[in-house]
């Protein structure tokens, strides 16, 4: 199989990023369902959905403005729209996400907390939608630097590259295991299975990111380090208890 990967079926050209990242929403939502069938939630339904709506909302502003950030567009014309448009990213997706539902519970006067229930599938949905990054090759911003290390891959350039996209789909296969085991066998506080997702995945995003070609840089990283570095200031406390209850 050469990346990028773009079969051709009745003469037409598949793109595979597109059809597995709305399968990822797919298969994240029907698994978030489940999860809640399984479980007594104790927010309410109308809640829920004003929580889900604000998530929503939050991701779609997050995913475009850190998107752009990334890759800050100069000349602004349709083309450049469309471009701004189409440009988007997890990881701004998954802060907007969290501020849109801190606002959304703060309106409808929710005070538990309500991230536990879509950990798994927020993973689930990255995991599938990672694949469709990798199968895509130099396509997506998502391959990384020349290397001559043993991992390195032909991802579509005829270069070596770190296959990036590979890297985050073994780990977070490994994150997915972990919580769950952490989730069986441990009472945890309501809201701290997402708080530990969003602590390992926002360190790990900002470490990888070494990695990856990035061109425009503040203070020596990029717009996505710094969104991690924010984000882990913003749960700043959780890490200082759990490091010293590890102690």
């Amino acid at each position: 199989m050469n990346i990028p990967f773009e079969p051709v079926i009745f003469g037409y050209s598949i793109n595979c990023h597109l059809i597995l990242e709305y399968l990822a929403f797919f298969i994240a939502f029907r698994y978030y369902v489940y999860l809640r069938k399984q479980k007594n939630d104790t927010i309410s339904g109308n809640n829920r959905i004003s929580i889900i709506l604000g998530a929503a909302i939050g991701a779609l502003i997050g995913s475009r403005l850190v998107g752009f950030l990334e890759n800050p567009l100069i000349t602004f014309s349709q083309d450049s729209l469309i471009q701004l448009l189409n440009t988007k990213t997890i990881m701004g997706g998954l802060f907007g996400g969290l501020l849109g539902v801190e606002i959304a519970k703060k309106i409808i006067g929710e005070i538990q907390s309500s991230g536990d229930l879509f950990t798994l599938p927020i993973i689930t949905g990255i995991f599938i939608g990672r694949i469709g990054c990798f199968l895509s090759g130099i396509n997506e911003f998502t391959y990384g630097n020349e290397t001559q290390f043993f991992t390195g891959m032909n991802l579509g350039d005829g270069l070596l590259r770190h296959p990036v996209s590979g890297y985050e789909l073994l780990f977070l296969v490994i994150l997915f295991f972990i919580l769950k085991t952490i989730q069986k066998r441990k009472v945890l506080e309501n809201g701290l299975l997402f708080k530990y997702f969003m602590i390992l995945y926002f360190t790990f995003r900002f470490f990888i990111e070494f990695l990856k070609p990035n061109v425009f840089y503040t203070l020596g990283l990029s717009s996505i380090q710094i969104l991690c570095v924010i984000c882990l200031l913003y749960y700043r406390k959780t890490i200082t208890n759990t490091i010293k209850y590890a102690r």
